[in-house]
């Protein structure tokens, strides 16, 4: 079968530019990673150039092979209790409104990473307050304990993916498990119920559309506030090949469709990442404006 051709829609930029370039130095200095860089997401041009970037902590190296993922993979080395104050340093120095963290999975600790994740969290509130914070999670292996302890430390927004539909699970991200990841998102509400809380889809795996409806429903069922919806872009040969794309036209159908299920903000563009205009998806989804 014929390669199908990228469509127009998903062309972007190089990036580049003045704000683009002191962010990329602003992150070599500082020894951080993002998830812009590990992940080669298509928006980094446009993100940087408007100073926003995800900062991923914990390491460069995940613990698990997801089949859509650019983040390496293998046994890692780092935990870096220093990171917190770091990222935080650069939140402050990029005066940011709304800083967005999230992590590799580290199936090695304990607690996943969890301790991490709250340090970070208090950390850019002591350096930038009136920052607001977003975290996108792994699973933590289903672990309320662990869960406890990042929602103790009150962001604004727990994000964490389902990524893909029930079916397609076991082929996506074979370590996961579509059934925790609900339960990830569930939990959440209980714990600190004026948290918001936040899932991704990508599309173009080769999910039917009434399995992707059937996602959303699901993800509803656990009070789910917040839905993004993306195309799949293959990052390398070595991973899953995109099967179809989706149209603007059909990302604003699913558009309607989150909101007649009764999210409080869809986010659906080919181009939408968990963290893309992330800021904007806070002040929708809250119904006030993030801080400032």
């Amino acid at each position: 079968m014929a390669r199908a051709l990228r469509p127009e829609w998903l062309r972007v930029a190089a990036p580049g530019g003045k704000n683009f370039t002191e962010l990329k130095r602003l992150v070599a200095g500082h020894h951080l990673h993002t998830v812009c860089q590990s992940a080669r997401c298509p928006n980094i041009g446009d993100c940087w150039e408007r100073r926003t970037a995800t900062f991923m902590i914990l390491g460069n190296t995940c613990t698990r092979n997801c089949a859509f993922c650019a983040v390496p993979h293998g046994r890692p080395t780092e935990y870096d209790r220093e990171e917190p104050e770091r990222v935080a340093d650069a939140v402050a120095r990029l005066e940011l409104r709304h800083a967005v963290v999230t992590s590799v999975t580290r199936d090695d600790l304990a607690d996943g990473g969890a301790a991490l994740f709250a340090e970070t969290i208090r950390a850019i509130r002591r350096r930038r307050p009136g920052c607001s914070v977003e975290v996108l999670i792994p699973d933590f292996g289903g672990s309320r304990e662990a869960l406890q302890v990042v929602m103790d430390a009150r962001p604004e927004i727990l994000n964490h993916n389902l990524e893909t539909v029930a079916a397609l699970q076991a082929r996506v991200r074979p370590q996961a498990n579509y059934q925790r990841s609900l339960s990830v998102l569930r939990m959440a509400r209980e714990l600190a119920p004026e948290v918001l809380t936040k899932s991704g889809l990508m599309l173009g795996l080769g999910e039917e559309w009434a399995e992707v409806e059937q996602a959303m429903a699901d993800l509803r069922t656990v009070d789910c506030q917040i839905l993004t919806l993306g195309q799949y872009l293959r990052p390398s040969l070595e991973h899953l090949p995109i099967q179809r794309y989706y149209s603007p036209e059909e990302f604003a159908r699913l558009r309607e469709v989150g909101l007649r299920l009764g999210f409080r903000h869809v986010e659906a563009a080919p181009l939408v990442r968990s963290s893309y205009h992330a800021a904007e998806q806070l002040e929708r989804g809250s119904g006030e404006p993030a801080a400032r």
